[in-house]
């Protein structure tokens, strides 16, 4: 696996993180936002 594709493994699973944590937080709008990052960064991926 290189190394790119890692790097943008692990920038998705903080953006998932940060969306939990900011829903739980009551963050909504901010949560949403990072979510779509999350689905950005993930489209490198495939």
């Amino acid at each position: 696996m290189p190394l790119a594709r890692i790097s943008w493994g692990i920038v998705v699973l903080i953006c998932l993180i940060g969306v939990l944590l900011l829903f739980l937080a009551g963050y909504e709008g901010y949560a949403v936002l990072s979510a779509a990052v999350a689905f950005a960064a993930a489209i490198n991926l495939a």
